[in-house]
């Protein structure tokens, strides 16, 4: 607690009212929290009464690790430290009797909800069109985060979203039928169970007698129900926010939940931690008078002690291709020059595909560098495809695999015989596959229905049991083909090297399970390569082993990403959040692309705004900002004009790089570095 500033102890000790923290980029919000967990058990609360809950799962681990600093295994014991969603999924665990579901719920990804949304539609959902399946799933889980229900969306609907509400309904109702929850319904769910069941709405609030809430200015509104709801009248409640950082408004992020809270909770006090911790004066007094274009319900100004810095430079360049190769550039003469590691230097842009040319730039002078938030090799659908009849072959009873698979390729078992099949495996608490080899689902589904299904279950039982007596990836490339899987992907893939490269994919990842299969494993455990022997002499795994090592593999996939390692950083502005770098580049600092060209015709600025700070704020000692005069687009090349937020910066504090010749210092500097690490390449 002595190493705390006096507004960061304030807010640690703050326990008998409700508390807003405001909290400036860099001014250490995760601390007070940890600190103040650490408190209310030093005060007397037993930690399994305190739940802390943030937005991302690194940043659960960080509150935890943190925490486990502070407190001994027994102070901590039963200490709730999650995610939002995790919590709405323990409390819908906990209660599924209530809500009248069956024990071992179904996760619904975003995938297995777009093949739902569009089975419907193909079996006749309401003036759907299924072209627009996407508009319709994304208008879904705006009604969830803003706490509409189907029925109150049927009451709301404008004419153009009435077919989506429609839609809503019978996607309800085949997810119940599934005993499956989608992602919004983590947080939707347990908010109905709350209002509608008091007892076990008290029965939570004596579970979770304090919350903690990290990122406050990111909840929806369906969030901030559920906040309200635990922490009763009381308010026995942190929140910690700043409004500056909101950016999320496009997944129902209300940063307007701040100040709901001064009308809902009278007692409320308000502490500003304003003492930055991360930059340089000079980039702060630039950021916040960015960010002062905007209105605020609470008014706040970083500062710091760490000095005032050097000015924050604005390059300026004739299109994205010099733009890729100066930046590279920058950072190999900046780090000969400094002796810094590529690892202090982030490349930070509005949209994903900016990423592309800096990519090669830094290939072709052997830099390395890491791409956040890039697509996980297990995220494609035709691998989450194979996996599904995978697991299934294993365990007949994963109801998600069945889901998966049942209807992918086509079989005609359409989703109102899956609703039939769900709600008679819930009413009978067994699995989708033992329902559908019973008498009693005859009385419900037709016998062509029941035809189908049948054949499915035989043809499913027959592969696992040939799987397991016979060569089990002769068996697996088999009943791909069997199956009409590559007419399948031919069928869904917009084109045939798209349905080539997805095919391609599947036959990888068999490649893969063959080396798990394999007990040679090389010094780092990876598996190796080398022919699959036969399993009853060189003890090859079994499949359902080997499927469980696989999908750990995503998790052991991103737990890496988290490792230090000396690259560059390259990430959307959104992706850097919470993150920090000695050095940052921001590109594309152009009209159009930020503030992005739909924030400009929808009148948005204020969130492009946020986006812009929250990118300076990264940086701890310099600040690069850079933009092109032309740029490529739809094939054509456009004139740009530089961003309206470099009108808005302080002029004395910036540097225009390329509006002055360089000195000829500075260009023999340049060219020694050049040299350098070229000499370094070459050795």
């Amino acid at each position: 607690m002595s190493k705390l500033n006096p507004q960061q102890q304030a807010a640690v000790k703050a326990i008998d009212h409700p508390l807003l923290v405001l909290a400036g980029a860099g001014s250490g919000k995760t601390r007070v929290i940890t600190e103040k967990i650490a408190y209310l058990v030093k005060q007397g609360l037993p930690a399994r009464h305190i739940a802390a809950v943030t937005f991302t799962n690194k940043a659960a681990r960080e509150m935890k690790s943190r925490v486990s600093k502070l407190l001994d295994d027994k102070q901590q014991r039963g200490l709730r430290v999650s995610t939002f969603h995790s919590l709405g999924l323990d409390i819908l665990r906990a209660e599924t009797k209530t809500l009248g579901y069956k024990s071992g719920l179904t996760l619904f990804d975003e995938q297995d909800k777009h093949t739902l949304l569009r089975n419907l539609i193909s079996h006749g959902a309401k003036d759907c069109d299924i072209d627009n399946v996407d508009q319709y799933a994304r208008q879904i889980g705006q009604w969830k985060n803003a706490f509409v229900t189907p029925e109150q969306s049927i009451a709301i609907a404008t004419a153009t979203e009435y077919p989506a509400a429609n839609l809503y309904i019978d996607y309800t109702r085949s997810l119940k039928a599934y005993n499956a929850v989608d992602f919004d319904d983590l947080i939707l769910l347990p908010v109905l169970l709350f209002q509608q069941h008091p007892a076990i709405l008290e029965k939570w609030q004596n579970k979770i007698r304090y919350l903690l809430v990290d990122e406050y200015q990111d909840t929806n509104i369906t969030q901030y129900q559920l906040v309200r709801l635990i922490a009763g009248n009381l308010g026995r409640f942190t929140v910690v926010g700043d409004d500056d950082q909101s950016i999320y408004a496009w997944r129902g992020a209300q940063p307007e939940n701040l100040a709901q809270l001064q009308k809902d909770y009278a007692r409320l006090q308000v502490i500003k931690l304003e003492q930055n911790y991360r930059s340089t004066g000079r980039i702060l007094k630039v950021a916040n008078q960015l960010i002062a274009n905007n209105p605020h319900a609470f008014e706040k100004r970083l500062w710091s002690k760490l000095g005032y810095g050097d000015p924050l430079r604005v390059l300026s360049h004739k299109d994205e291709l010099v733009e890729a190769q100066q930046v590279v550039s920058e950072i190999i003469h900046h780090k000969f020059k400094t002796g810094s590691n590529y690892q202090d230097y982030a490349i930070l842009y509005r949209g994903n595909h900016q990423s592309r040319l800096f990519e090669k730039g830094l290939r072709e002078n052997n830099i390395p560098y890491f791409i956040s938030g890039s697509n996980s090799f297990f995220a494609y659908s035709e691998i989450k495809d194979i996996l599904g009849y995978l697991r299934l072959f294993v365990n007949q009873d994963d109801d998600a695999a069945f889901l998966r698979v049942i209807n992918t390729p086509k079989r005609e078992i359409g989703p109102s015989t899956v609703e039939k099949l769900g709600a008679y495996a819930n009413e009978r608490h067994i699995s989708l596959f033992a329902a559908s080899a019973e008498f009693g689902l005859s009385q419900i589904l037709s016998e062509k229905a029941m035809h189908r299904l049948g054949k499915f279950r035989d043809w499913v039982l027959d592969t696992a049991d040939r799987i397991e007596r016979g060569d089990t990836f002769a068996v697996i490339e088999q009943f791909i083909d069997q199956i009409g899987y590559p007419q399948h992907l031919q069928e869904e893939s917009k084109t045939k090297e798209s349905a080539d490269r997805k095919l391609k994919n599947v036959y990888e990842l068999i490649e893969w399970l063959k080396r798990i299969a394999d007990d040679g494993r090389d010094a780092g455990g990876r598996a190796t390569h080398g022919a699959v022997a036969d399993k009853e002499t060189d003890g090859q795994k079994p499949l359902a082993e080997i499927v469980a090592k696989i999908m750990l593999m995503d998790i052991l996939e991103r737990s890496q990403e988290d490792e230090a390692s000396d690259q560059v950083s390259l990430m959307t502005l959104h992706a850097a959040k919470g993150l920090e770098f000695p050095h940052v580049f921001l590109i594309g600092i152009e009209e159009n692309i930020l503030p992005h060209q739909n924030s400009i015709e929808t009148d948005n600025i204020e969130e492009e705004r946020r986006l812009a700070y929250v990118g300076i704020t990264r940086a701890q000692r310099t600040c690069t900002f850079s933009y092109c005069t032309h740029r490529k687009r739809y094939g054509e090349v456009a004139e740009c004009e530089p961003s309206r937020f470099l009108g808005e910066l302080p002029e004395d504090d910036l540097e225009w790089v390329n509006k002055k010749q360089l000195a000829p210092e500075v260009i023999k500097e340049r060219g020694k570095a050049s040299l350098a690490h070229l000499k370094t390449m070459l050795s």
